[in-house]
């Protein structure tokens, strides 16, 4: 009946904001299809499957919609807001069950009516047109975008729980598979989808499976890295993964610039990862694996999904050898580097090791201890402050019985990505050896001074209330660690 329209893609805004000249709608946690409702009906994803079979209640469109091409969401409503795990269930089992829970297909746009392509038409048009050739049903919705009040709308979006809004102007044209300006989508968390290309091997606890996966993104049709990912997994995910993995393994680097241990994956998965902010050479910043996300060809996952505010600056902007803000020294890559890691770079050549440089300006309250197969087994403790993580190195490990007393030794600040890293430091390097991720997490802090720091954590192994106090009778860089009775 109709060409394969490629669904219009939307880029990331920072902030919400109103304008007359702007609708604004929710963004539905779903999956998103092109629906035709001719003398059958097909519902193409994003990777051109036809999910009509999986999804027959809405072969309702025949009778609402018919003649039409319509663009929407599939979601699955539970208590007023989408259920992407219910919808996940049903899209993994292929065909629908008893007892399935039903979905609903959201409606935003039409795009065809009547063998008439209605594409160049302005928004405004399509979404007047739109309302007479669609009738609502048991499982169509017409989704009700405001005008103008995009500040309200988003307010009451997160007030609700929901993932965010979509904000798209009003003279707007329908360009299938561009990334436009013209649509705009506002998020409480960033999140991108991105290639898996690899991942390092497990080691620890994660011994089974994987320690990260390899992150890619495609720019000018070349995947380029930005960065890796390793938590947001539970332990049968990590199995489910490692199953999907087995038959895309190939010996073909992925990525340039890894200069650790990567078992190598033929780039077809697509992962939407959530992330903080994206660092000066383009690396994702604290990431977390969100969903592993079926409904996309890795060819849609291109860098222009990052704003536009969060792009690395040019050569022009940082060089070699040259100073960025405040006269700030920047690194061999160009990233400006802050004095609290000058000894951190000293004592590291980034052309031979993988570890992070450090990206400027970030804060947060994260920690991170890393088990470090170097010369002698010992643990890293670290706290992020001031920008930078503070960092000892725990022989024997933070204890986990209170009152259990453990030297911590404080070493040089590290750069805040180093909270994420897991791999091999190569010989001759300074620490070389094995590095993983023993528990992160966040903390709270009920006093900090030189002599003596009081935090409360949050990690996945280590929960409660620790202390760390300078032990002068040792040395000035020695300290205890030791768990509160508190």
């Amino acid at each position: 009946m109709t060409p394969r329209y490629a669904p219009m893609l939307a880029r990331p805004a920072d902030t919400p904001f109103s304008s007359d000249d702007w609708l604004f709608e929710i963004k539905w946690d779903g999956v998103r299809a092109i629906a035709s409702a001719g003398t059958t009906l097909s519902l193409l994803s994003r990777n051109q499957a036809d999910l009509a079979g999986q999804f027959p209640e809405l072969a309702e469109l025949l009778t609402l919609a018919p003649q039409t091409v319509l663009d929407g969401e599939i979601v699955v409503m539970r208590n007023g807001k989408p259920d992407m795990q219910a919808l996940l269930s049903r899209l993994q089992s292929g065909l629908p069950r008893t007892g399935a829970p039903p979905v609903t297909y959201i409606v935003f746009d039409i795009l065809e009516r009547g063998g008439k392509d209605l594409t160049g038409l302005p928004l405004s048009e399509r979404r007047q047109i739109l309302r007479e050739a669609v009738k609502e049903g048991s499982h169509v919705v017409l989704s009700e975008p405001v005008e103008g009040r995009g500040e309200d709308y988003y307010r009451a979006a997160m007030a609700q729980g929901l993932e965010g809004i979509m904000a798209k102007r009003k003279d707007s044209r329908y360009e299938p598979g561009i990334r436009s300006g013209a649509w705009l989508k506002i998020k409480a968390q960033k999140s991108c989808d991105c290639v898996i290309a690899g991942y390092t091997p497990g080691h620890g606890g994660r011994g089974p499976a994987f320690g990260a996966l390899l992150l890619g993104l495609y720019e000018d049709d070349v995947l380029v890295p930005v960065g890796k990912v390793g938590t947001g997994f539970s332990d049968q995910l990590l199995l489910d993964l490692m199953e999907r993995f087995g038959p895309l393994v190939t010996s073909v680097p992925q990525l340039t610039g890894v200069r650790e241990t990567v078992v190598w994956l033929e780039p077809v998965l697509v992962c939407e990862v959530g992330y903080m902010e994206v660092t000066r050479d383009r690396r994702l910043r604290i990431p977390r694996f969100l969903r592993l996300r079926t409904d996309k060809p890795a060819s849609s996952c291109t860098t222009d999904q990052l704003s536009g505010g969060e792009r690395p600056a040019g050569p022009e902007e940082y060089a070699p050898g040259r100073t960025g803000p405040a006269g700030r020294p920047v690194g061999e890559e160009g990233a400006a580097i802050r004095p609290q890691l000058r000894k951190y770079h000293e004592k590291r050549h980034f052309s031979v090791t993988n570890e992070p440089e450090g990206a400027p300006d970030m804060t947060g309250n994260s920690f991170v201890i890393q088990e470090h197969h170097a010369s002698h087994l010992h643990y890293d403790l670290r706290l992020e402050r001031d920008g930078v993580l503070k960092s000892w190195a725990v022989p024997k490990g933070v204890p986990e019985t209170a009152g259990e007393k453990h030297l911590a030794v404080a070493v040089e600040d590290h750069p805040l990505e180093y909270g994420s890293f897991e791999g091999e430091i190569p010989a001759g390097e300074y620490g070389a050896g094995t590095v993983s991720i023993w528990d992160k997490g966040t903390y709270e802090t009920k006093h900090w001074d030189d002599d003596k720091i009081e935090v409360t954590l949050h990690g996945h192994r280590l929960q409660g209330p620790y202390v760390l106090v300078k032990f002068k009778r040792a040395g000035k860089n020695e300290w205890l660690v030791f768990r509160s009775g508190t």
